[in-house]
């Protein structure tokens, strides 16, 4: 039987554990330029227990952000930032991806240079409201893109994944879900297309599969993993057969032997049975557990099969050396939710480890 704690080799790189640190939003790239900081080399470095650290989303271009003070990958001085992060990790022994996230619909233009306004397969607002740093503001309607802003898209997202790589990242994980910009493509409610980017399953999951053909193509499918979540209705998302699209999207996927496939799961767990079954790769697990964060209970998901790694969210966050817990039985921090989103270091590196 194998465990969570055994080794695996993903994309060719060995990883000491089947424990992944799932991406987390944590806001904390403060100042004009969106660069990560010495404090986030720290927090990563942190949890380099992991077998496989996931940033938090990484914003491909400037209109590619949603929130308050998310890092880019973009730019030269953003390139040279996660440099020290990276270091930081492999000094620690540790393998890092960089998520590409893009956000599309979500985010309002007082987050973006001046004259940007979100944009998004289809003119449709999201429900809801975004915090800035003005405070909340409701959702704008986006701009919806042009055949030749869908290209530029899929440009910006290759090209940073070489971005990525220069800062001396394993490998990059597309952000497909959680209703950002891919997921808005292939849902329902958020693609109204009636071109070859929408209308049909094959239209609505072409642009999921082009980044990840233009991504693979830029720095080598090896060093390329695909998150994404069906039927998770957040971010104001509907989908009304994601058995079909993400079928077929996977179909679509499977001949670029891609590092692999990340699946963050809803309630249909015979989804999440079929997708295992029709992937061809590895398949790293952040299985549903809501309300609560995804605990120890978790580890069996690897034993049983159903995954080949399985991911951790908040436990991760307040538990730098959650591996060793697990390991151990406990005993585990409880996250602090007030101090998820930006602040200093109180609730970011502070977590205690284990003293024995």
């Amino acid at each position: 039987m194998t465990t969570a704690f055994e080794p695996v080799v993903l994309g060719g790189r060995p990883l000491a554990n089947r424990v992944v640190m799932a991406p987390m939003t944590r806001s904390r790239a403060y100042g004009p330029g969106a660069e990560p900081t010495e404090l986030m080399a720290t927090y990563y470095a942190q949890r380099a227990g992991a077998g496989l650290i996931v940033t938090e989303g990484i914003q491909p271009s400037a209109a590619g952000q949603g929130y308050p003070d998310t890092p880019g990958l973009h730019t030269p001085g953003q390139v040279r930032a996660w440099r020290t992060v990276t270091d930081a990790v492999h000094r620690a022994g540790c393998v890092i991806f960089a998520q590409l996230m893009h956000t599309g619909r979500i985010g309002h233009p007082s987050l973006l240079p001046e004259g940007l306004v979100p944009q998004a397969p289809s003119a449709v607002a999201a429900k809801g409201q975004v915090f800035t740093h003005e405070g909340p503001k409701d959702f704008v309607t986006p701009k919806a893109l042009s055949g030749t802003d869908v290209e530029e898209a899929i440009a910006d997202f290759a090209a940073a994944a070489r971005n990525a790589i220069e800062a001396g990242f394993d490998g990059v994980e597309i952000h497909g879900a959680n209703g950002y910009l891919i997921h808005q493509f292939l849902a329902d409610n958020t693609n109204r297309r009636s071109d070859a980017w929408g209308g049909s399953t094959r239209g609505r999951i072409r642009f999921a599969a082009e980044v990840a053909a233009a991504v693979a193509a830029s720095i080598g499918s090896h060093r390329v993993g695909l998150r994404i979540s069906p039927g998770n209705r957040y971010n104001d998302i509907v989908e009304d057969h994601p058995g079909e699209v993400y079928g077929a999207l996977l179909e679509r996927l499977a001949d670029l032997d891609l590092a692999y496939l990340h699946l963050m799961e809803g309630p249909d767990s015979e989804l999440t049975a079929r997708l295992r079954a029709a992937w061809p790769g590895p398949f790293v697990l952040n299985p549903f557990t809501h309300p609560d964060a995804t605990g120890p209970d978790a580890l069996k998901l690897v034993e049983d099969g159903s995954a080949d790694m399985v991911a951790y969210g908040a436990l991760f966050l307040a538990n730098p050396d959650l591996p060793r817990r697990l390991a151990a039985g406990g005993p585990f921090n409880a996250p602090d939710r007030a101090t998820f989103y930006g602040g200093d270091h109180r609730g970011y590196t502070d977590y205690p480890a284990l003293t024995a």
